[in-house]
């Protein structure tokens, strides 16, 4: 009776990683996650420093988060609603509604989000994308007037 001590070829062979185990795979995945997370922080402060002021956004109609609200008023003229809230650590929170009354029937609201007076977001009700394009042609806001 004999015994083989030795481990048959296969049982030598490491067990090779799964696709999303291997180092190269990993670190391309590492480096396309950092990319964007570093893009998310990064590409605000460029367009900031493009146009420190917001006049271009304000010429163009248009708003971003960092406005102030005289800035966002210049931009869009006032809402039809502003509701007022305090957190519990005193910041004071505005919510900016803004209508655009596309006919007798239909209107579509657009709402901005200011704490301490900044903008901190928004969005356009009925938009999958936030575009200029989707604000109807002509007045950004039914109370701003053409110049």
């Amino acid at each position: 009776m004999t015994t083989d001590l030795q481990p048959s070829s296969a049982e030598s062979q490491p067990e090779e990683p799964s696709f999303i185990r291997r180092r190269p795979v990993r670190i391309i995945i590492y480096t396309g996650l950092a990319l964007f997370v570093l893009m998310m922080v990064v590409w605000p402060m460029v367009v900031q420093l493009d146009d420190p002021d917001f006049q271009k956004h304000i010429e163009q109609h248009r708003v971003m988060v960092g406005m102030t609200k005289e800035q966002v008023l210049k931009s869009w003229g006032g809402p039809q609603t502003i509701n007022t809230t305090f957190t519990k650590d005193g910041i004071r929170q505005e919510e900016w509604i803004f209508e655009d009354w596309e006919s007798s029937a239909v209107v579509r609201h657009r709402y901005l989000y200011f704490e301490e007076g900044i903008l901190m977001g928004g969005w356009y009700e009925g938009a999958r994308e936030r575009r200029s394009g989707d604000f109807p042609a002509g007045k950004p806001h039914p109370k701003l007037q053409p110049s």
